[in-house]
C-alpha cells in the first residue's frame, strides 16, 4: 500500500452477516424490536407470564417461573436460554449476538450488561465475533455489572455490584472490582458437585 493511501473499510451496512449471526431475516429482527419496545416494555410489572410468552414466541428457551422485568432488553431472544426461576432485573441488557444461557435460580440484577459479542481488533474492518456467556445455576450477578464475551460464571458464584467480569468466575466464589477479582468463598468447603444438585 502506498503511504498516501488509506485502508479501505468494509461497508457493514451492505455486507452479509458473518457466520453465527445468520438464521433470522431482517423482518423478524425488526418485528422483535417493535414488539420489545411496545408489547414487552409497556406491559405491567407483574405481567411476567406475558413477557415469558413473548420471549418464547421469538425463540427463547424460557423455564418455569422466570421473572423478567419489562425494562429488560434482549437483542436476539432466539439466542437466549433462561433456566427455571431465574430473575432478570430492571434495565438489564442481554446483548445476545452470541448465545446467552442463564441457569436455574440465577439472578442478573438491574442495569447489568451481558455482552456476548465483540470485534476482532486484529482485523482493520473490526468484524463481529460472537462468544457465548454462561451464568450457571444459583449464581448472582449483582447490580450494574459488565460481563464480557466468552465468560462463564460458575454455579453459586456471586459478582459484586458494579464489577467488570473479563474472565471466568469459579463456582461458589465471590468476586468484585474492575476487573473482578476473587474476594471470598461463598460457602466454605463447598464443592461444585454439591452445587450441581
Amino acid at each position: 500500500m502506498k503511504s498516501d493511501e488509506r485502508p479501505r473499510f468494509q461497508d457493514l451496512s451492505r455486507s452479509k452477516a458473518p457466520p453465527g449471526f445468520r438464521g433470522r431475516s431482517g423482518l423478524i429482527v425488526l418485528l422483535w424490536q417493535s414488539v420489545q419496545q411496545t408489547l414487552f416494555a409497556l406491559s405491567p410489572q407483574p405481567a411476567y407470564a406475558w413477557r415469558r410468552w413473548l420471549l418464547r414466541l421469538f425463540g427463547a428457551e424460557v423455564g418455569q417461573g422466570v421473572l423478567v422485568r419489562p425494562t429488560v432488553r434482549v437483542t436476539y431472544p432466539w439466542k437466549v436460554k433462561l433456566g427455571n426461576h431465574c430473575w432478570i432485573g430492571d434495565n438489564a441488557e442481554l446483548y445476545s449476538l452470541g448465545p446467552i444461557t442463564i441457569g436455574n435460580n440465577a439472578v442478573v440484577s438491574q442495569r447489568s450488561y451481558l455482552c456476548a459479542a465483540t470485534h476482532d481488533y486484529k482485523d482493520i474492518i473490526f468484524p463481529l465475533t460472537a462468544q457465548p456467556i454462561l451464568i450457571e445455576h444459583e449464581a448472582w450477578v449483582a447490580a450494574d455489572c459488565f460481563v464480557a464475551p466468552g465468560v462463564t460464571i460458575g454455579a453459586g458464584a456471586i459478582v459484586g455490584a458494579r464489577s467488570t467480569v473479563l474472565r471466568d468466575v469459579a463456582p461458589g466464589t465471590i468476586v468484585a472490582g474492575y476487573p473482578a477479582v476473587f474476594k471470598a468463598k461463598r460457602m466454605p468447603n463447598c464443592a461444585s458437585t454439591q452445587l450441581e444438585q
